[in-house]
């Protein structure tokens, strides 16, 4: 009884240990332009476009690291893949923490884009398979990215004490706050690192030596599908980034109350991926996908309008709301689609890959495209083109679902 209760305990831990290492080796270029981006492009003398080109160098380099990536994490421990990456995030932490120039930051994102994605990427989603069994991947995979939320959130909001701080002391600049903001984040990435270090075992499932993993993924349709899921709801993730400047722009906010809206907002994250895991094992993964890329279109299409004219603040808001927790929802269980697509589980690594390689292709070009929409179309009306992409997205993405729920039906029927 001892003994199951200690496993079970470590169990959970593992997980906990999971969640905080998956969200904090991410937060150094992801959380501070996504909660602080208005801080951000004033303090690094940033235009969008520029910032869309830097996000989109670490969207090639990262996008070069996920299948490579996915068949390492099939052949070595999970543990110390993880701890280098976390330790090597770090160091480009404290390279950023100098606001380096425009050449700088080019070569600090593309390094990120290898530090955060070869040796920890596919390693995290391997993990948490194994972590969910065959029963409960919906809550494996909804409590990782709800419990990540938490975390992005908690560090976010701490992070906003620390920007409030700053700004309001007397002769205080935005670089000043945003070197504070800076220094914090870089020191959950090294506690993610000894947390990992402390609690995952040094070994873990491997696939065969010289099993051709790769073939197998490369040949699987379901694997392309998922790709396309992941695509389109990734979209809706990185759309998220630039509401702190929407807010700014279009509802007249400050850089703090726009700060202070993201990451307030960010709290949804975790309810909304966790009930969205407990329901795909209760129905099926991939309904679920199709109904909320329903529900984030029609919430993206209402944004397109010209919102100050046809809805009142508190109408802007709760359609923001739905895109939040559409978006959340999405990312809780796409990768739940993997198990529900009968995927061989020693081959993981390798499907994550390839469905990474494709379906982070955002990192390349949202930003880089979006930025371009804002900068050449100031204030409201770049932000209804915006919305207006984000529906069109979200349609290609119900496509790809029902293609998928389609076939998936099919193969079970046939037994």
């Amino acid at each position: 009884m001892i003994a199951d209760v200690q496993s079970a305990r470590h169990r959970y831990v593992t997980l906990l240990a999971l969640i905080l290492a998956g969200e904090v080796i991410f937060s150094l270029p992801f959380h501070i332009p996504r909660f602080f981006r208005p801080t951000l492009l004033d303090a690094l003398h940033l235009s969008n476009t520029q910032l869309g080109d830097i996000f989109a160098l670490y969207g090639i380099v990262a996008l070069l690291s996920y299948f490579p990536g996915g068949m390492i994490a099939d052949h070595f421990s999970a543990r110390n893949l993880m701890v280098i990456s976390l330790l090597a995030t770090a160091l480009g932490g404290m390279y950023l923490y100098t606001l380096p120039g425009h050449l700088g930051l080019y070569l600090v994102f593309a390094y990120w884009g290898v530090t955060t994605i070869l040796l920890f990427w596919a390693a995290l989603i391997k993990a948490a398979r194994y972590w969910g069994g065959r029963e409960a991947q919906g809550l494996a995979f909804g409590v990782l990215d709800g419990g990540r939320g938490l975390i992005a959130s908690v560090l976010a909001t701490a992070a906003l004490f620390l920007l409030s701080d700053r700004v309001s002391r007397a002769g205080a600049d935005s670089a000043t706050a945003l070197q504070a903001v800076i220094l914090f984040y870089t020191a959950t990435v090294v506690l993610g690192a000894l947390v990992i270090w402390r609690v995952l075992p040094s070994d873990g499932p491997k696939a065969p030596a010289g099993s051709g993993a790769a073939l197998p993924v490369i040949r699987e349709p379901s694997v392309w599908l998922q790709a396309g899921i992941v695509v389109c709801a990734y979209c809706g993730f990185k759309s998220l980034d630039n509401y702190g400047v929407y807010a700014v722009e279009v509802l007249g906010m400050t850089q703090v109350e726009a700060a202070a809206l993201s990451t307030y907002a960010s709290y949804s994250r975790p309810v909304a991926a966790i009930l969205a895991g407990l329901c795909a094992d209760r129905w099926r993964s991939s309904g679920l996908v199709l109904v909320l890329f329903l529900v984030a279109t029609t919430a993206f299409y209402v944004l397109s309008r010209d919102v100050l004219t046809v809805l009142s603040i508190g109408a802007i808001f709760a359609n923001l709301m739905v895109t939040f927790v559409a978006v959340y929802a999405l990312r809780g269980i796409y990768f739940s689609l993997i198990e529900e697509s009968r995927i061989d589980r020693r081959v993981t690594g390798s499907a994550v890959g390839l469905i990474s390689v494709l379906g982070f292709t955002p990192d390349i070009f949202f930003a880089a495209v979006t930025g371009r929409i804002l900068d050449a179309n100031p204030g409201g009306v770049g932000f209804q083109y915006y919305f207006l992409l984000m529906a069109f997205i979200s349609v290609a993405g119900m496509v790809c679902t029902w293609v998928l729920a389609r076939r998936l039906a099919l193969h079970r029927q046939g037994g």
